[in-house]
C-alpha cells in the first residue's frame, strides 16, 4: 500500500502521541522538583529543536518580527508555567489522571475565543462542553472515587492540571494568531524563556543528579520535546480535522495504559466513563455533531405526535 500524505501524516502523529503518552514516565524517573525538571526539558529541548529548525531551514528574517517575538515570548511565560504545574500535579496525582485533566484544553480554546473573539457557541457545542466537564468531574476521581481523601495533595494537583490547561488553551489561541512563525519556532522560543527565567526561580545550584537521572531529563527534552513536536507538528498539516481529533487522544489513552503497566496505577470504571465523556465531547465539539439540536427536534417530533394522535 503506498504512503500517501495523508497516511504519513497519521503515522507521525500517532508516532508522537505514543511518544508524549510516556513523558510522565521521565518526570516520575527523574525523581526532582517540577522546575527543576522544566528547566531541563526547556535546555534540551531547545538544543534539539535548533538543530532541527536549522536542519530545515526554518530561521528566517521574515518570521521573526517585533510582533511574532514579543507574543512568541509571551506565551513561552504561558507555556513554562504549564509545563511546571502539569509536572506538580503528576507527583501529587499521577501520570494518568492528570494527563486526563490536563486535556480539557480544547473546550477553554472554545470558550475562550468565544470571549474575546466573540465567536458563537451554539446550543450544541455548550452541550458538549458541559458533557465534558461532567466526564472531567468523574476522570479526576474526587466524587466517584475516595483515593483522593487519604493525600491531602491531590486536589492541589487536580487544582494545577486544570489551571494548566487553561494556560495551554491561551498559547493555542496565540498559536493560531502567529501564522507567520512555524510552530517549532515559537516552541523554541518558548524553551528559551524557560532557560532564562527558571534559574531565578528553581533551586538548580543545590541539586544533586545522578547519572541515572540525566537519561530521564535528556529524554524529556530530546524525545518528548525535540522528536515528538517535528512528528506532531509535521503531521497537521497533512491531515483534515476528524483525523486530527481523533488521533490527539493517542496521548492521553497512551498515558493510561503507561501508568497502568509501569505503576499499576489503573483508573477506576468511573474515571474511565470520565475520559471517554471528554473524548467523545470533544470530538462532538470539532467535527460539529449536534447534541442539544437533535434532542430538541426529536422532542418537538414526538410532541407532534402524541398531539396528533390527541
Amino acid at each position: 500500500m503506498p504512503m500517501t500524505p495523508s497516511r504519513q501524516g497519521a503515522l507521525s502523529l500517532a508516532s508522537g502521541g505514543l511518544l508524549m503518552g510516556t513523558l510522565g514516565v521521565f518526570v516520575e524517573q527523574a525523581r526532582l522538583d517540577a522546575m527543576t525538571l522544566v528547566f531541563f526539558r526547556c535546555l534540551f529541548g531547545f538544543a534539539s529543536l535548533a538543530i532541527y529548525c536549522t536542519w530545515k531551514g526554518f530561521f528566517t528574517r521574515r518570521a521573526f518580527t517585533r510582533r511574532t517575538v514579543g507574543w512568541a515570548l509571551f506565551s513561552g511565560v504561558l507555556m513554562v508555567v504549564q509545563w511546571i504545574w502539569f509536572f506538580d500535579a503528576i507527583h501529587r496525582t499521577s501520570i494518568g489522571v492528570s494527563t486526563v485533566v490536563a486535556h480539557v484544553q480544547p473546550f477553554w480554546v472554545v470558550l475562550i475565543s468565544a470571549a474575546l473573539f466573540h465567536e458563537r457557541l451554539g446550543a450544541d457545542r455548550l452541550g458538549w462542553i458541559a458533557t465534558a466537564f461532567v466526564g472531567l468531574t468523574l476522570a479526576s476521581g474526587v466524587i466517584a472515587d475516595d483515593t483522593w481523601r487519604g493525600h491531602p495533595d491531590y486536589l492541589t494537583g487536580i487544582g494545577e492540571a486544570l489551571a494548566g490547561s487553561v494556560l495551554y488553551a491561551c498559547t493555542t489561541l496565540i498559536a493560531r494568531h502567529l501564522t507567520e512563525l512555524r510552530p517549532h519556532l515559537l516552541t523554541l522560543m518558548q524553551c528559551a524563556v524557560g532557560i532564562v527565567v527558571l534559574p531565578f526561580f528553581a533551586p538548580l545550584t543545590r541539586v544533586h543528579i545522578d547519572a541515572s537521572q540525566w537519561f530521564w531529563l535528556i529524554g524529556m527534552g530530546v524525545f518528548h520535546t525535540g522528536l515528538a513536536y517535528a512528528l506532531i507538528y509535521g503531521a497537521l498539516p497533512k491531515l483534515t480535522t476528524p483525523v486530527i481529533a481523533v488521533l490527539m487522544f493517542v496521548y492521553p489513552l497512551t498515558a493510561i495504559v503507561v501508568d497502568a503497566v509501569v505503576y499499576g496505577r489503573a483508573l477506576s470504571l468511573p474515571q474511565l466513563g470520565g475520559m471517554a465523556l471528554i473524548v467523545v465531547a470533544s470530538l462532538g465539539v470539532n467535527l460539529g455533531w449536534p447534541l442539544l439540536s437533535a434532542l430538541t427536534r426529536a422532542g418537538s417530533r414526538t410532541r407532534c405526535s402524541a398531539g396528533e394522535k390527541g
